[in-house]
């Protein structure tokens, strides 16, 4: 329990590290190709941490994770399963990891910053509801 304590720990710090870096690029005024694709990589980053918590703790648990083309959509859906987070809340996450396949998939120049800042304004929110989440999980774990 002491070592996954210490991994979650660790992707946190990063993931609050990363949140410094968003803040600094919404709060730039003129938001071009260049801010709008560095507060991409900070939402692809922080989905990317999430995801390694939720593997982290399946593997604590003992359960292996699929290497199929879906294994983004199934670690959610493992996660919920195992009662790591909830349905409802794997519904919002999966919108930041379809995000994230655009991301790694498309093309920067095609990013919308209507779009695309609003749903990083809403991050911090989504981290906090996370965090929640898995930390009840894990204290729910280690009384067992």
């Amino acid at each position: 329990m002491d070592e996954l304590l210490r991994e979650v720990q660790a992707e946190k710090e990063y993931i609050l590290d990363t949140f410094r870096a968003l803040d600094e690029a919404l709060e730039r005024k003129e938001k071009t190709i260049i801010e709008l694709a560095a507060i991409s990589t900070f939402l692809q980053n922080t989905y990317n941490g999430t995801e390694n918590i939720l593997k982290r703790v399946l593997k604590f648990k003992g359960i292996s994770i699929s290497t199929s083309e879906s294994w983004h959509k199934d670690l959610l859906d493992l996660s919920v399963n195992n009662q790591i987070i909830s349905l409802e809340f794997s519904k919002r996450l999966d919108e930041y990891r379809a995000f994230r396949h655009f991301f790694i998939h498309g093309y920067g120049i095609m990013l919308d910053k209507e779009k695309l800042i609003p749903f990083a304004e809403n991050l911090p929110d989504l981290w906090s509801d996370f965090e929640s989440e898995v930390d009840t999980f894990i204290k729910s774990s280690r009384n067992k």
